[in-house]
């Protein structure tokens, strides 16, 4: 098994860096497919993972599947909680913003390279999820006025048709504005939202997070969404995998109950695909197991030294 090692990777990560826990820019080299790393925190006597999940700068349900069996509302003084902020960065070109859905993560790679910054999202209820595709940035609004869209009035037809900048606008203080209509990056008045599905497919930032994307992203910024829940990539001699919560899963966690362990249909085949030549010496039952957590955590599952017991590759399930 390889787990451990993953947590060595993640410590070394961190000593590299002066950041503090909840800081969301990271160097980021030409071929780097990792940043961030593995930590602790311990509760206190008042805490909930709501309150830690904002803390380490964390989504919701990002927190709860990395800790299982910890009981999110009275999780108790000393608990430790493990702080999933190592993440393998999605299969999309660099530039501007890129945001995962199945991660709940938006990333932000600036003009000039060097850098990546990264954070947790509210993203798009069933029946309202977030759209794929590419779009840009096509506006910049401080302090913004809310106008509900049609989809909202339908349901909510008593809401006001505006609802001006302060403690009850739902944009919060600022918003990004897209090209697609009624498809905004922008604060909340509800930050317990954030790392849920929350919206009518725009995407929710921190009230800190959202400011500070705000000042950095220029008119213009190309807007890439995807939805990978299974992530791949080389970090160093080490094949690494990170399987996020399915929408079911995710939903599940959301409201306190159990998630069915189910591995992702198509998980083998890309993970043999990645390892290529060296599928045969993969830890499949590593594999298995993180298919079956969701967890989001990436942990290794191949090493390029000839250290790893030899197994059969499993037939994919039909």
């Amino acid at each position: 098994m390889l787990r451990t090692a993953s947590f060595r990777l993640a410590a070394a990560m961190l000593a590299a860096t002066t950041l503090p826990a909840a800081a969301a820019q990271f160097p980021l080299a030409p071929a780097q497919t990792a940043i961030g790393a593995v930590r602790v925190d311990v509760t206190g006597p008042a805490d909930t993972l709501l309150d830690v999940a904002r803390r380490e700068d964390l989504g919701y349900t990002q927190l709860i599947a990395a800790n299982p069996g910890i009981d999110p509302w009275l999780p108790g003084a000393g608990t430790r909680v493990v702080i999933p902020d190592l993440y393998l960065l999605p299969d999309a070109p660099r530039r501007g913003i890129v945001v995962n859905l199945a991660a709940q993560r938006l990333y932000y790679f600036p003009r000039g390279g060097g850098t990546v910054e990264t954070f947790p999202i509210g993203i798009g209820v069933e029946g309202w999820a977030t759209r794929l595709g590419v779009t840009r940035v096509v506006a910049k609004e401080k302090a913004p006025t809310w106008y509900p869209p049609p989809s909202i009035l339908a349901q909510r037809p008593d809401l006001p048709r505006a609802i001006p900048p302060g403690p009850d606008d739902p944009l919060g203080r600022y918003a990004l504005r897209l090209g697609w209509t009624n498809y905004l990056i922008h604060g909340t008045n509800k930050p317990d939202g954030v790392g849920r599905r929350v919206s009518h497919g725009c995407l929710h930032l921190y009230p800190a997070d959202i400011e500070k994307l705000f000042d950095e992203v220029a008119v213009g910024t190309p807007v890439r969404v995807v939805d990978q829940r299974v992530e791949i990539g080389w970090i160093g001699d080490r094949l690494y995998v990170a399987v996020h919560p399915s929408v079911a899963a995710a939903d599940a966690l959301d409201i306190g109950e159990s998630v069915k362990p189910r591995v992702p249909a198509d998980l083998i085949a890309r993970v043999a695909e990645a390892a290529g030549a060296d599928a045969r010496r993969v830890d499949w039952p590593e594999v298995a197991r993180i298919g079956l957590a969701q967890s989001g955590i990436p942990a290794p599952v191949l090493e390029r030294a000839d250290r790893l017991v030899v197994s059969e590759v499993p037939a994919p399930a039909p």
